[in-house]
């Protein structure tokens, strides 16, 4: 009788299984089966780092896994029962390098490390009002507000060994430096001046890291947050401009000379290169509202090859774009989705020609996207 009753369970979970459409799925408490068939790429999953409304304490990582196409919130959380507290306050920035993964948790002071294919806790790098981070070699290198709160502290760099994730070296920059890329033996780091408004910075430091001293800094507009190097080499770099008279718009750096050889008119608030494509997409603020765009930049033309890459009429769905990830292998496009910044995200998955795959709830506000390669 018993083996009836299971015969029959099985029966219909295949049945609900079999009816479902491409982005429809089925919830098993934690873990969301069935989100897309299992795929055979290079790339083994996408972990989503959730901000977390400061003040909260609910930073939390998730994992989507393409062997098996489930879909797994707080899974930082499933992998590491005895962490106490979790991850910490507003989760900012989430990278692969090597065989470890890293989350900066900006507002707790500190970067989590964790073995790549497991999430699991390895270990913790402090470093105050830690912003995001980048790698060249055996070195881990990390954008910091300090304790500034005004126009006249600048930030700094922290270098970091990998191996034994012991900081090793500091260098002063810019005010406030966001985003950070490394281009040979240099390293590009948007200064944004975010605490200092009206008074941003508007500069690109560029560090040697032969010698970890910052060499000069390239003026290219205010409030820089952004920045990413093309398959070419080139650096791209956003600017939010301001809120009075300055309007938000994407720059490009030619790192050979180190000037500015195009901008563009367009408010990037951010992007995923693969190949010549940019994909982008802006949220800004209106006299009437907010307005949110899907658009696409080729890298060597400089061209708009599309002012919306989401073909299916599904972006009026995305209240809050807050993060974006081009599967280079694929050509998917996934889309966090902040919501309401308090209650739980959501995550678009779109494929290569903009139409809607799948999408799940996440944490709390999903801004932060890297790939694990198998």
């Amino acid at each position: 009788m018993k083996k009836l009753h299971l015969l029959s369970a099985i029966f219909l979970l295949l049945t609900v299984l079999s009816c479902r459409e491409d982005y429809d799925y089925v919830n098993y408490g934690a873990i969301v089966s069935g989100v897309q068939e299992p795929e055979d790429i290079d790339i083994k999953g996408l972990y989503v780092l959730n901000e977390g409304n400061m003040g909260s304490n609910k930073a939390s990582i998730d994992f989507f896994d393409y062997t098996n196409g489930t879909f797994t919130k707080n899974y930082y959380n499933a992998q590491n029962p005895t962490v106490v507290n979790s991850l910490g306050d507003v989760g900012n920035d989430i990278k692969v390098y090597k065989d470890k993964l890293y989350a900066v948790i900006n507002v707790s002071n500190y970067i989590e490390v964790m073995d790549a294919k497991t999430a699991k806790h390895i270990g913790e790098i402090p470093v105050q009002n830690c912003r995001f981070i980048n790698f060249h070699k055996d070195y881990a290198y990390i954008t910091s507000y300090g304790g500034a709160v005004g126009a006249s502290q600048p930030g700094y760099v922290v270098k970091v060994d990998v191996n034994t994730l012991q900081i090793v070296g500091q260098v002063y920059v810019g005010k406030q430096p966001d985003e950070l890329e490394v281009i040979g033996d240099k390293l590009y780091v948007a200064n944004s001046g975010g605490y200092s408004s009206p008074d941003y910075d508007n500069t690109v430091s560029v560090i040697d890291l032969n010698t970890f001293t910052e060499i000069k800094k390239i003026p290219v507009a205010i409030n820089l947050s952004k920045i990413k190097k093309d398959d070419s080499g080139k650096l791209w770099v956003t600017s939010r401009g301001n809120s009075a008279d300055v309007s938000p718009k994407i720059y490009v750096l030619n790192p050979q000379t180190d000037q500015v050889i195009r901008e563009i008119n367009i408010p990037v608030s951010d992007f995923s290169i693969i190949e010549n494509r940019l994909y982008y997409f802006s949220y800004v603020y209106t006299s009437s509202g907010t307005e949110s765009g899907y658009g696409i930049i080729n890298t060597d033309t400089f061209a708009t090859m599309s002012n919306n890459f989401i073909t299916d009429g599904t972006q009026n769905n995305i209240v809050i774009p807050y993060g974006i990830a081009a599967n280079p292998e694929n050509g998917d496009i996934f889309i966090g989705d902040a919501k309401d910044y308090t209650s739980s995200g959501e995550l678009f998955c779109y494929n290569k020609f903009g139409k809607l795959k799948w999408k799940v709830p996440t944490g709390e506000i999903p801004g932060h996207l890297t790939f694990l390669y198998k």
